[in-house]
């Protein structure tokens, strides 16, 4: 809807930031009407707010009826900037949390609402200040609605799931945008991107996020409870900041006892068979609804009648059954790099594929292995089967909550549980995605019999698989 340019006020002296309408000339002549009229509203609202952390307006210059708003210059970057080059630690989260939650305080004081939060529009400015810009599609409680033709108002992804089903919206849709951008910061994707907008909205309507790895405590409860469908049980601005304060300046433990270790001689060993059992059964205990247990590094020898192979082209080494049957494309440039694994009996088998960031001529390689997976998600979606050669709109269960030697990771369960003539089998796939410092994606997949005898030996291969995996370069 504009330009925003860096330019000088002659009359004081003083750096500006000024928004120049870009409105295409051949849209009629009411929908420019309405973007012009939009440009002046976001001026009114953002100038009736009086907090820090939103801009300050200072004019509107009307020139050939064409609104140009005269703002401050905010030197420094939005936090849209920040996340593509890594995610933010809880702490710094919520302190920026807090700012972008005192400006829609003060909105929703004044009878506006944002309705675009999200991190493009949070600028990261000196001395820690931050921002919230772009009042560009506020609403003005008393003012005439708007309308524009075909099109959708908000960022699909940082949206409330009331806007989307055309609902009255309120102050707690701002809030639910809010929770979307502590997700992300602390993630480094929203829980709900796909790769278009119809998959992104049905992901806000009815995907429920995992729980954010990097956020515990207060933190991860303002989270979850923001990101409620429901906005009458979302929690008030008053509630999420004193979560938010509570992650932000999180109290100092006081140590209540000193406890001195024994000076006893010790000898140097590798843990026994007793001592990896005792730990495995605790972590077993804890992630067996997820059916997946990564241990960084794989913890142990690989079971019996397991080997490891080193593929070069893959620059990977992948763990397998010794029996099972290797299979490679038949030409290089058939879907990629990758190998196969499979059983002799064709029950089970497991494929290792990268995406090299070097032959990557579009966006096909996302910014970290959670976008990946989202994205791929999202298509499957779209299309309604994942390609596996089985019936559509299987059920699917995203996890980024996974490390791989230190380093996030993530991954999918798909499962079909269809009583489909032609598909009688039902089958699960669990598909574990890694990305490499130097940006290649890989992609673990195993797939095995959804029900009997062999789903719990496909769930163990897939475990071993992917905790046995080592990339040349992490």
């Amino acid at each position: 809807m504009g330009t925003v340019w860096r330019a000088r006020d002659e009359t004081v002296e003083r750096e500006v930031a000024v928004k120049e309408p870009r409105v295409p000339d051949h849209l009629p002549e009411r929908e420019r009407a309405n973007a012009f009229e939009r440009m002046r509203r976001e001026a009114r609202a953002a100038a009736r707010l009086d907090h820090p952390a939103v801009v300050n307006v200072h004019d509107v210059a009307v020139v050939d009826d064409r609104p140009w708003i005269v703002m401050e210059l905010v030197h420094g970057r939005s936090l849209g900037d920040v996340l593509k080059e890594g995610t933010l630690d809880a702490r710094e989260a919520a302190r920026i949390g807090l700012e972008v939650l005192g400006a829609l305080e003060a909105a929703h004081a004044a009878g506006v609402l944002h309705r675009d939060v999200k991190p493009d529009n949070v600028l990261l400015g000196r001395h820690d200040r931050v921002v919230l810009t772009d009042f560009g599609i506020a609403h003005i409680e008393g003012e005439t609605n708007l309308t524009d033709t075909g099109g959708f108002v908000g960022s699909p992804e940082y949206v409330a799931p009331e806007r989307v089903l055309g609902r009255r919206p309120g102050p707690a849709s701002d809030l639910w945008s809010l929770g979307v951008v502590l997700y992300a910061a602390t993630e480094g994707v929203s829980p709900f991107r796909r790769s278009n907008t119809p998959a992104t909205l049905q992901s806000v309507l009815h995907a429920v996020p995992a729980p954010p790895a990097a956020a515990t405590g207060p933190l991860a409860e303002a989270i979850d409870g923001l990101l409620d469908k429901d906005p009458a049980r979302r929690p008030d601005a008053a509630r999420v900041r004193a979560l938010l304060r509570a992650a932000a300046d999180p109290p100092v433990p006081q140590p209540t006892q000193t406890v001195r270790e024994a000076d006893v001689p010790r000898r140097k060993r590798s843990p026994g068979r007793t001592v990896w059992i005792g730990l495995g059964a605790a972590v077993v205990a804890a992630a067996v609804a997820a059916y997946l247990v990564l241990a960084d590094p794989f913890a142990g020898p690989l079971p019996d009648h397991w080997t490891k192979d080193h593929e070069k082209d893959l620059t990977a080494t992948l763990a397998h059954p010794d029996t099972y049957v290797r299979s490679v494309p038949e030409k290089a440039s058939d879907d990629g790099r990758w190998v196969a694994y499979t059983d002799p009996s064709g029950a089970i088998s497991l494929a290792l594929s990268v995406a090299r960031r070097s032959e990557d001529r579009g966006t096909d390689i996302k910014e970290s292995a959670a976008a990946q997976m989202y994205a791929d998600n999202g298509d499957f979606l779209a299309r309604g089967d994942y390609r596996l050669d089985m019936p559509g709109h299987p059920r699917t269960e995203t996890d980024d909550n996974v490390t791989f030697h230190g380093r996030k990771a993530a991954r999918n369960t798909v499962r079909y549980d269809t009583d489909d003539s032609r598909h009688p089998l039902p089958r699960e796939v669990q598909i574990f995605y890694y990305r490499s410092a130097a940006g290649d994606m890989y992609k673990l997949t195993v797939a095995y019999p959804g029900k009997g005898d062999f789903t719990g030996r496909g769930r163990e291969v897939a475990r071993t698989a992917i905790a046995g995996l080592d990339v040349d370069t992490l």
